[in-house]
């Protein structure tokens, strides 16, 4: 055979392989092996397939072949590719590769534009084969890559891991170009090819599916893999345009979003790359219809692909919304739908339509009729039943807003829901709802002029209600004034005759009687008489004919008068005014004037529309700052954050009222999330420390000031960290802000008292970053602040003070430096000491807190600062003699006035010596301590011989180190001791001049019948309060009369302050006022708000700092939960807050709270002793609490006495957050409260607990709850005897005989049982059978009952509970003492 072809001619050949391809047709097969089998006639079957060892070298002859003949060699060597695709597993990647080559040169089979039959079905053939085999072969690549990158491991190295990685990027690179060649081929007019240009479906089919193939990788949404999406895409839309595929395409979407939830984007992108580049709007209504007409309960499966429709929803609707208005309706059936995914899809697309084309004012009737609608069922979901969908369309508002898309018509609806959204129970939604508001604020339709007057609005709409004055009243009113000016002006008149000569006053040729008039009455409503007046007698002359004026004729001062009473009020009290708006206009044509005044008329109701509309959202912006300034701290962080920003928008916008939001966050500043912190810190130095312009230092300045005027002084501290911060930052602006502070301090810049206070606070805050701000300019301070004129303003004084006292060692760490003073003939100090002896004579309001001040600078500066204080309380003292000897002497008659003064001067001088009795211990224990130990290691350091005995022995001995710790141990317990001595022997000693006021404050403070003066009692027992702190023989002298003062003070304020001293005095010795707590905690009854708010306050910084013991007596605590006063129930709140972050205290508390204020004694009410309860059963959330306080609260049944009690133990009950082992406890405990149940008040919470437990309770726990719902019902409605009973005959009928062998309890209870109880030897009741339901009978003999009181279970020795331990022992049912336990 082979000798024949070699001898036959090669037209020959040629001329056979035509004829025999003319033979056969090939038709593209849905299944690869369909080819082996016996089609129908003239179809092509291949004859051979190859083995894997024989196609190398068919390969290699497929390749030459190629080169010589082209693509129509395919026709003679199909079957060598195809071998290759059935023998796909077991070939290397090469040689598929090499099939690829077709790809290159199929486009060149259609070059040749005139073709005979035969030609053209050779090409048909050829083509059909080529895309045949390049499609199944990229499928069997593609599957194959992406299982080697599944179950391949990482590379490690090993030849196979290389291989395999080869092959793959191997494949990824030739991808792109197989793609490329199948799309070069589509794109040419192959349709010719086949009879009528019908292009077959198989053929199709097969190019899509290789390309839906593709799609199905999950890396194809990677960005390294865009080449190849987007050939794919136009691939697919080259079959769409051209061949038919568009019903396909838009089915395979679906499918491929149902079964690929991450082809959402992918799809998205392809659908409007077909819709915009290939003209195929058509696919985008196919597919939206698809999804629109997908049923709820179908999207409610898993699986349904839900989220992958609602993801490419979006993002459609960001790439063509345009196109998808037409069938927008489709979609809107699934607003009412289940799946909440699907609805903020939906709510998207309407939102990017209503931005991207429903916008503007060129809108026709039918866009602005769909953007209505659209509006309006967004509107709808902002009240969703789901909190995603709410928050969402929130966000979608935002973007309108942010986009100018949203009418003006429906920013007052649209704000009003927002500002409501701020208290969704959802934090997602108030988090886009303050987004939302702070977009209305930025894009506010109102210009940029109405958010800077809005709070002239404010003030308009006080104004409002208050009465019109009439004209009449303000006649009568300038009157008089009037009057005589006017008889002064008809003098002159008469005498000079200039009155009419004023050139002011002269009437323009072109100006009309009623202009004239209208400009008198103006006149006089600006207190300008004289002008009107010589106004009125010249118009007389100009106009005599004139109705307005010919009252004038006898020119005189009644006639004058009268004229200028008709116009000011008018005939019939009406003002001439709105009937003289247009004097000129009647002159015009009739014709044009009615004209302009209806179109001013129209311009006069659109301004008021946009007025109201303007107040309406000023209102609605009130709320929203109001709202917002609370949820500054709530507990989200980001809520808070966006909190921060919003109130930084208003702030920017100069907002009315937007700084209280700005200071309401500063105490942020010291929050504890970090987020939260840096938060606060960026809104404050984007607001206030990053001016731009030229006057950046000026603006910055007036900036802080205006913080800083009235501003408390925890707001003042809060300013001050972000303050040092930008002065320690480095800025630019530093030198200038500076030297502006300064100008404005001293006066040559002119600014407010105010504004001066605020500047040299400021000056104060910036040297605590830099020390030589204030230093360097310390006379410029006392000449300014504390010289001369220091009496007429101690507030500037006191600010000047606190400025100075940043310089000292307390405001700055200073380690091993010797101490930083002053000494004591320093400038500062001598008008330090000045001003105090001036002011103590004064009854100035402010010296009390510039001495305070004055006396600290003086202690934490001063060189020997108790001589300086020595002789300052001399001075005062014999000032305050001279004064009380003077005006003794000097105005007898007077005397009570004198004793006033004399009693202000008094409680001054007892204010002062209190404040360096105060100050001299601290400077004692603080600055003198510090610095013996300074000069002790200082002592060290420089002995070379002790300083290497140290290191030695460091070094070598480890013993010998702790040694040494306890060496320096006991050098500072006697630095210590030294200091206690000098304190309790030295400072009120006879020689000392402090011992000469202590009697002096004792006598007042124990004869307040005597010392009746508010401000002399008050500061007599501040001041025996501070002597006291001094040493504990003091202390313990004077408490007593200290707690007397507290109890039976007639002031709020005495007993609101010596609670304060009592508080301090507590930390200081605890032993000695730890007898008197239970009077510290009887000032919570306190007749006086303000005296229970100090006290709540003292009290839980003395129980958070472990300073009190939390006892029985914290219920009194707990009763200000539901104070009359907010402030008080609110700082209750925050106690037990503070108090559950200690583990267990709460828990241990509880069973207490609840005897005490049960107490029949007490009286408390059924809702108030439930809104208690229901507070503090909130902080038990641990299992084992509840399952303890469970059993506990059910042994307190036998011991209530009361039906009340019964109720509020089984109200606590219900209050628990109870789970299984807590009911099984509440089971165990039945006999304990059973006999009760006849009582609703104790069946129902009961029975509230059991409704609580079956809501999605597993079903055999189900089970057990429902038994136990209907033994309480069947105990309440029928009684336990009956019930007992009817149990106990069914037993005895059935033949069980319990009551022969003995009670039979669970295991539970048996083990609990067989324990005995403490302090006993008989076994607790618990022993009988809980399923017989049988009261245990009384073992005593009856006698008088005893009256039973509820105990604290901290008076036993029970040990609390640690977070991993269950309580072993319960609660005991009769109480005895801890000596009869012992005994026992």
């Amino acid at each position: 055979e082979y000798n024949i072809k070699k001898t036959t001619p090669f037209w020959f050949n040629l001329f056979a392989s035509h004829f025999y391809v003319a033979m056969w047709d090939f038709s593209v097969p849905v299944c690869v092996d369909d080819l082996l089998k016996t089609g129908g006639v003239n179809q092509y079957v291949v004859q051979d397939v190859l083995s894997s060892k024989q196609i190398p070298v068919f390969l290699h002859n497929f390749k030459a072949a190629l080169r010589s003949q082209g693509p129509l060699c395919i026709l003679e060597h199909f079957d060598t590719p195809f071998s290759v695709l059935r023998h796909f597993q077991s070939l290397d990647l090469a040689h598929l590769i090499v099939v690829s080559v077709l790809s290159v040169s199929l486009p060149s089979l259609l070059l040749s534009t005139s073709l005979s039959a035969v030609d053209k079905k050779q090409q048909l053939n050829a083509v059909k084969m080529s895309v045949f085999l390049l499609c199944k072969l990229a499928e069997s690549l593609e599957s194959d890559s992406y299982r080697q990158s599944i179950i391949t491991a990482p590379s490690k190295g090993t030849k196979k891991g290389r291989a395999s990685n080869d092959t793959q990027m191997q494949w990824d690179t030739e991808r792109e170009t197989v793609l490329q060649a199948l799309a070069q081929l589509l794109q040419l007019d192959i349709r010719s090819l086949w009879s009528l240009s019908l292009v077959e479906e198989e053929f199709v089919s097969c190019v899509t599916c290789c390309c839906y193939k593709l799609l199905e990788n999950p890396t194809i949404s990677h960005v390294k893999s865009k080449p190849t999406r987007d050939a794919i895409i136009h691939l697919l839309g080259v079959l769409i345009k051209k061949y038919n595929h568009l019903l396909g395409a838009s089915v395979k979407v679906i499918q491929l979003l149902q079964h690929f939830e991450q082809l959402s984007s992918v799809c998205a992108q392809a659908v409007s790359v077909w819709c915009t580049e290939y003209g195929v709007k058509a696919i985008v209504g196919e597919v939206m219809r698809e999804i629109g007409q997908k049923p709820s309960e179908e999207l409610n499966r898993e699986g349904s692909g839900v989220k992958a429709f609602s993801c490419f929803l979006s993002e459609l609707s960001t790439l063509v919304p345009e196109t998808m208005i037409p069938n927008i309706s489709v979609l809107l059936t699934h607003l009412e739908g289940e799946s909440p995914s699907l609805r903020v899809a939906v709510c998207e697309v309407l939102g990017e339509v209503l931005v991207r084309v429903l916008s503007g004012d060129g809108l026709n009737e039918s866009g602005r009729t769909d953007r209505d609608r659209f509006l309006d069922t967004l509107q709808e979901h902002l009240h969703d039943t789901h909190s995603h969908v709410r928050s969402r369309v929130l966000q979608v508002y935002a973007r309108i807003v942010n986009s100018k898309a949203l009418p003006l018509c429906k920013y007052n609806q649209v704000m009003t829901l927002a500002v409501g959204r701020l208290m969704d129970k959802s934090v997602n939604v108030c988090k886009s709802a303050i987004q939302l508001l702070a977009a209305f604020i930025a894009h506010n339709p109102y210009s940029c002029k109405v958010l800077p007057a809005l709070g002239l609005f404010f003030h308009l709409r006080q104004l409002r209600d208050l009465p019109v004055i009439e004209a009449g009243e303000l006649w009568a009113a300038m009157e008089p004034e009037l009057l005589q000016t006017t008889r002064a002006e008809m003098v002159l008149a008469s005498e000079d005759g200039e009155c009419d000569k004023d050139g002011d006053q002269e009437i323009n040729a072109d100006e009309s009687d009623k202009a004239t008039a209208l400009k008198i009455v103006q006149f006089l409503r600006v207190n300008k008489y004289r002008q009107a007046i010589k106004l009125c007698v010249r118009a007389h002359s100009v106009f005599p004919k004139s109705h307005l004026f010919s009252g004038l004729s006898p020119l005189t001062t009644e006639s004058v008068m009268d004229m200028l009473a008709l116009l000011f009020k008018g005939p019939e009290e009406s003002s001439l005014e709105p009937q003289d708006q247009q004097p000129l206009a009647e002159e015009d044509n009739e014709g044009g004037q009615s004209e302009v005044e209806e179109n001013e008329l129209k311009k006069q109701e659109m301004l008021v529309q946009y007025l109201r509309d303007t107040e309406s959202f000023v209102l609605q912006v009130e709320k929203a700052i109001a709202v917002i300034n609370t949820m500054l701290y709530w507990k989200t962080t980001t809520v808070v954050q966006e909190a921060i920003q919003f109130c930084v928008t208003v702030c920017e916008f100069s907002v009315a009222h937007s700084l209280s939001g700005v200071r309401k966050m500063l105490p942020l500043v010291w929050s504890t999330d970090v987020a939260v912190k840096d938060a606060v810190v960026q809104a404050y130095k984007r607001l206030y420390l990053n001016p731009q312009g030229d006057t950046a230092s000026l603006t910055l300045v007036n900036s802080l000031s205006e913080l800083m005027v009235d501003a408390s002084l925890g707001t003042i501290q809060c300013l001050e960290e972000i303050v040092q911060e930008f002065f320690s930052g480095g800025s630019a602006l530093q030198c200038s802000v500076v030297q502006v502070l300064w100008e404005r301090f001293t006066g040559k810049q002119e600014s407010s008292a105010l504004h001066r206070r605020a500047a040299v606070l400021l000056l104060g805050m910036a040297a605590r970053a830099e020390r030589e701000v204030v230093l360097s300019n310390l006379d410029t301070l006392c000449c300014v602040a504390l010289g001369e004129k220091v009496t007429e303003d101690f507030l500037l004084a006191r600010d000047a003070v606190v400025t100075i006292s940043s310089i000292t060692d307390q405001n700055r760490s200073s380690k091993g430096a010797p101490p930083f003073r002053l000494p004591q003939d320093h400038q500062l100090f001598s008008c330090l000491t000045q001003a105090i002896a001036e002011g103590i004579v004064m009854t100035d309001p402010y010296w009390h807190t510039f001495m305070e001040q004055a006396v600290r600078l003086i202690y934490n500066l001063a060189e020997s600062p108790d001589q300086l204080c020595s002789r300052l309380l001399q001075r005062c003292s014999r000032l305050l003699l001279d004064q009380i000897t003077e005006r003794e002497q000097g105005n007898r008659d007077s005397f009570q006035g004198a004793s006033q003064i004399s009693c202000v001067s008094l409680a001054q001088l007892f204010a002062l010596c209190g404040c360096v009795a105060f100050w001299q211990v601290s400077y004692l224990e603080r600055s003198v301590s510090a610095e013996l130990r300074r000069r002790r290691g200082a002592k060290e350091e420089n002995d070379p011989a002790l300083k290497a005995k140290v290191s030695k022995q460091a070094s070598s001995d480890s013993c010998m180190e702790e040694e040494l710790g306890l060496v320096g141990a006991s050098a500072e317990d006697t630095e210590a001791e030294l200091i206690r001595k000098i304190c309790e022997t030295e400072l009120l000693a006879e020689e000392n001049l402090l011992s000469a006021f202590l009697p002096l404050l004792i006598k007042v403070c124990s004869s307040p019948g005597r010392y009746s003066h508010p401000q002399l009692t008050t500061a007599a027992c501040l001041a025996l309060a501070q002597f006291m702190m001094i040493s504990p023989t003091i202390c313990e002298e004077n408490i007593r009369l200290l707690f007397t003062v507290l109890e039976k003070a007639s002031l709020p304020v005495v007993r609101s302050n010596t609670l304060i001293a009592l508080g301090d005095l507590t930390v200081r010795f605890p032993n000695i006022l730890e007898p008197w707590t239970q009077n510290l905690y009887a000032r919570l009854n306190d007749d006086s708000p303000s005296v229970r708010q100090t006290a709540v306050t003292v009290l839980t910084q003395l129980v958070l700092k472990d300073v009190l013991k939390v006892k029985g007596h914290v219920s009194e605590v707990a009763v200000l939960l539901i104070d009359a006063q907010p402030d008080i129930a609110n700082l209750a709140l925050n106690f037990f807050n503070e108090l559950a972050s200690k583990d267990n205290a709460i828990y241990n508390l509880l069973p207490d709270i609840i005897s005490r204020l049960s107490d029949p004694e007490r009286g408390m009410n059924k809702e108030d002793f439930h809104t208690i309860m229901k507070q503090l059963f909130s902080y038990i959330t641990k299992e084992k609490q509840t399952e303890s306080l469970v059993e506990k609260l059910c042994q307190r049944f036998r011991t209530a006495k009361t039906e009340r009690q019964w109720c509020d133990l089984a109200v606590s009950l219900s209050l628990l957050s109870m789970c299984e082992r807590g009911f099984k406890r509440l089971q165990e405990c039945w006999e304990c409260y059973s006999d009760k149940l006849s009582d609703p008040d104790v069946y129902q919470p009961l029975l509230s607990i059991v409704t609580r437990l079956r809501r999605g309770a597993k079903p055999q726990f189900k089970t057990q709850v429902e038994e136990f719902e209907k033994k309480l019902t069947a105990v309440h409605t029928k009684g336990l005897e009956n019930v007992e009973s009817r149990e106990m005959e069914e037993r005895l009928e059935a033949g069980v005989g319990e009551a022969e062998q003995g009670p039979c309890t669970p295991a539970a209870v048996g083990r609990r049982a067989r324990r005995p109880t403490r302090g006993k030897g008989k076994a607790s009741t618990s022993n009988h059978d809980t399923s017989d339901f049988v009261t245990p009978k009384l073992r005593r003999k009856p006698h008088k009952k005893t009256l039973i009181t509820f105990s604290s279970d901290e008076e036993d020795d029970e040990v609390l509970l640690a977070e991993n331990e269950t309580p072993k022992v319960t609660t005991p049912i009769s109480r005895c003492s801890r000596r009869t336990r012992l005994r026992h």
